[in-house]
């Protein structure tokens, strides 16, 4: 990813509240052409929930969010996002799903055929979900979140539920797709060993309410290696920073 890229989504979040209870505050996050940001942190401390708010899902906050200096105040097609569960429509065939915002008969768009190319599916293209494994659920799911060509990709936990292996798999299809595209994208994981393999940029959410507690850049060129002395030793930094937001918790919880 070229530094010198222009910011191309600037989410500002004064304040975010469920009820009483304040669930983001002062939340500042930017991200750059071509840029995946990951965002780590303990549960409860609001990762997905901006993440629903810069997806524009979430619209009672305080706060901005704009797209090349535009600002959006809803979902917009340049913003796709791909869920911790595939959701697939079980009626349509996975072309279907995929091409399923071009309409009834979506997945004729060429754009599909090339997708499903693309994520390893092309012999699936007329198959029912109920005929996919986990892994190729979600890589219909990847599919279906290009399709649009969104300009930036939200990632809620995609690859939580399936196997270790598949997950591999699963995280360098999305480099691979993600660079094709040019595609900048936010990743929400609980997995610092993704977080390090994926993202150019590892920020860190605190709880209570939920805040930007760290930035880690990730100065490894593509395609890492996850045996990489370097990324254990950012795997370690990670983990004394999240180590030290505990023990000042559980210091204040006293």
């Amino acid at each position: 990813m070229n530094l010198a890229q222009p910011v191309l989504l600037d989410a500002r979040i004064a304040r975010k509240r469920y009820a009483e209870r304040t669930v983001l505050a002062d939340v500042a996050l930017h991200v750059k052409r071509g840029e995946i940001v990951c965002l780590v942190g303990p549960s409860g401390c609001g990762k997905s929930t901006l993440l629903r708010i810069v997806a524009g899902l979430e619209r009672d906050y305080r706060g901005s969010v704009t797209l090349d200096g535009v600002p959006l105040d809803g979902p917009s097609p340049r913003i796709g996002v791909i869920f911790q569960e595939p959701r697939l429509l079980p009626w349509l065939t996975v072309a279907d799903n995929v091409g399923f915002a071009a309409g009834r008969r979506g997945g004729r768009d060429p754009r599909v055929a090339q997708l499903l190319s693309e994520v390893q599916l092309s012999a699936a293209a007329a198959a029912l979900p109920s005929a996919l494994s986990g892994g190729m659920a979600q890589r219909a799911a990847i599919a279906r979140g290009l399709f649009g060509e969104p300009e930036v990709l939200l990632l809620d936990e995609p690859f939580s539920a399936v196997d270790a292996m598949t997950r591999m798999h699963l995280q360098a299809l999305l480099l691979d797709v993600v660079a094709r595209h040019g595609t900048s994208a936010i990743v929400v994981t609980h997995d610092l060993d993704e977080a390090l393999y994926l993202g150019d940029r590892v920020l860190m959410l605190a709880a209570d309410p939920g805040r930007l507690d760290g930035e880690l850049a990730v100065g490894l060129p593509r395609p890492r290696d996850r045996r990489d002395p370097e990324l254990a030793r950012l795997r370690a930094r990670l983990f004394d920073a999240f180590q030290r937001f505990h023990e000042h918790s559980a210091a204040t919880a006293r």
